[in-house]
């Protein structure tokens, strides 16, 4: 694996993507979802947004719930059985192809911008 993709101008790398930090302050099972997937909300400080995120391999929802994530909340809603997915949180895999969820390394205000 290598970096493959082409460079893209500093100054508008992030203009149509908004990426926040929230808390997520709920987390479920999903078992309608075809996917193991948790029904999560998060809190982003002025508002409150449904995520349907495949954080199922390493954690439990009661593990997830006080914890920091990262999430795209711009791409609008998407329906995932029944359920309105408002946000994506963010992660990548790990040596075992298991999601882990992208984090700030230390608490900082809900809704901050990730630039």
């Amino acid at each position: 694996m290598g970096i493959e993709k082409p460079d893209v101008d500093p100054e508008t790398f992030l203009e149509d993507v908004e990426m926040r930090v929230g808390e997520i302050v709920s987390a479920e099972e999903f078992p309608g979802a075809r996917k193991d997937l948790y029904k999560l909300v998060v809190d982003f400080g002025v508002e409150r947004r449904q995520s349907a995120a495949g954080l199922t391999d390493n954690y439990d929802p009661g593990d997830l719930q006080g914890r920091q994530v990262v999430a795209v909340v711009n791409l609008g809603t998407v329906t995932v059985a029944g359920f309105d997915s408002e946000c994506l949180v963010i992660g990548v895999d790990d040596a075992d192809g298991e999601v882990v969820h992208l984090r700030p390394d230390r608490e900082v205000p809900n809704g901050t911008e990730v630039y």
